[in-house]
């Protein structure tokens, strides 16, 4: 979409904050994103990355194309249609894990160090330690 029409395309969110029509449209479809996550969370070793490319995406500063491109990625992992589906042991979720790499290739400079903290903390997982 050009970004004359996703101009034209606002849409106000639930938080007041106006958003193009695209980017709000799969901004709903990650709303399953963090129930899922959770539950095969111990079975997928990119949840963190995961969480935060979802936080990053929630996140008022990150720019708009940012936004987008995460939202599509988390919502790929939600959909319950896959390329390979998610029960298969040892492949369900290397659909998701390359969509994933390949999102955060393109705009992983917006997945900041606080995201990764909201996402670590979501998860349970320890604090890394930091090296001197």
């Amino acid at each position: 979409m050009s970004d004359a029409a996703e101009i034209i395309n606002m849409v106000q969110d639930a938080e007041g904050r106006f958003t193009p029509q695209s980017v709000e449209r799969m901004e709903r479809g990650t709303k399953g994103l963090v129930p899922k996550l959770l539950r095969v969370a111990g079975k997928i070793p990119f949840a963190d990355d995961l969480a935060s490319a979802y936080f990053a995406a929630r996140d008022p500063s990150t720019p708009l194309k940012a936004k987008g491109v995460l939202f599509a990625a988390g919502a790929y992992f939600v959909m319950p249609i896959d390329l390979l589906p998610d029960f298969l042991a040892g492949l369900g979720f290397t659909d998701d894990a390359t969509v994933l790499a390949t999102a955060l290739g393109i705009v992983g400079m917006h997945v900041k160090d606080t995201h990764r903290g909201m996402a670590r903390r979501l998860l349970r997982l320890p604090e890394p330690v930091k090296q001197d």
